[in-house]
Order: C-alpha cells, then sequence, then structure tokens
C-alpha cells in the first residue's frame, strides 16, 4: 500500500520550490491502473496554468526517479484543483466561503452522512455550514471524509482564468 503521507512530504517540497501550494496527493485507479494525482496551486491566483504543470510534473519525475517512493508502476498525474476543487485544508473551508459545498462525513451527524450547504467560514477547527431551510451545522474538521465546491455560476465567475491567450489555438508540438 502507498504511503500517502510518506509521499506528501517528498512532493510538498519540490511543490514549495516552484511557488506552488500542495493541495491533494492521492492515489487512484487501484491495481489495474495505479495513478498518483498530485493537485497544486499558485497561492495568490488558486490556479495553475500548464507551465506549471509540467515544472511540477518534471521535478517529481527526477526525484521519484531517484528515491522510488512507489513499489509498483503508476502514472504521474499533476493537475490544478479545478472549478469544483477539493477542499483537503482547514483553511480551503474558510478561504471558500460564501460558496457552495458537499461535504462526506465519517460519523453521521444528525442522521446524516452528506450535507450540500453554503460554507460560512470557521469557528477554530469546525466548519459552519448554511444549509439554507434545511439550517445551521457545525461540523468537525476530524468528521470530514471528503469535501468539493460545488458547480454554482458564482463559482464559475469567482474563478474564471487570469488569461485564456492560447485557448483557441491548437499545439502539435511533439
Amino acid at each position: 500500500m502507498t504511503d500517502i503521507a510518506h509521499l506528501t512530504k517528498l512532493i510538498e517540497p519540490e511543490a514549495q520550490a516552484l511557488g506552488l501550494s500542495l493541495v491533494r496527493v492521492q492515489m487512484n485507479g487501484g491495481k489495474s491502473d495505479p495513478t498518483l494525482q498530485v493537485m497544486a496551486e499558485r497561492p495568490d491566483t488558486r490556479q495553475l496554468d500548464l507551465t506549471d504543470c509540467e515544472a511540477l510534473s518534471r521535478r517529481l519525475s527526477d526525484l521519484f526517479d531517484t528515491v522510488d517512493p512507489i513499489e509498483e508502476a503508476y502514472r504521474l498525474e499533476v493537475s490544478s484543483p479545478g472549478i469544483d476543487r477539493p477542499l483537503t485544508r482547514l483553511a480551503d473551508f474558510a478561504d471558500w466561503a460564501g460558496f457552495a459545498a458537499r461535504i462526506k462525513l465519517v460519523e453521521r451527524l444528525d442522521g446524516r452522512k452528506q450535507f450540500d450547504a453554503v460554507l460560512q467560514g470557521l469557528d477554530g477547527e469546525t466548519i459552519l455550514l448554511d444549509g439554507g431551510k434545511g439550517g445551521q451545522f457545525a461540523i468537525p474538521y476530524t468528521n470530514i471524509q471528503s469535501a468539493k465546491l460545488v458547480l454554482t455560476d458564482k463559482l464559475i465567475k469567482a474563478t474564471a482564468p487570469l488569461s485564456v491567450e492560447g485557448a483557441d489555438r491548437i499545439s502539435t508540438e511533439g
């Protein structure tokens, strides 16, 4: 089994050296198609462009050629968190206050394991949610199994790319 905490300790300094903030490190695909997924972003823009992905991917490939932290064959995937990004760090819940999120819990709260609500920020290490007519909720960060932003018009507007230059061109480099 792959030790994600160990991988994260290896990957984070490499991302930081490029001025990037690590969002998530995860293994996907099971035994048939193992993929190491690394999500990062620029802290000032919360985005990652192709040049950033390429630089981090090369840096990690060089590192992993040296330390070989994963026994089996795998693919390396470096990407931005995307518009409906996962919320993986405590600070994410404050940073994205006012936006809709889907949160899955480890243990039930008020008989529920999933909440679709608007993030209201933090109270210490407790995530505050506004479920509209469903009420207000306070969820301990330690009870969160997974969380992500929900695609809405408000989110699309708030996360519009800084630049779309080159988006209409096809590259034939090989």
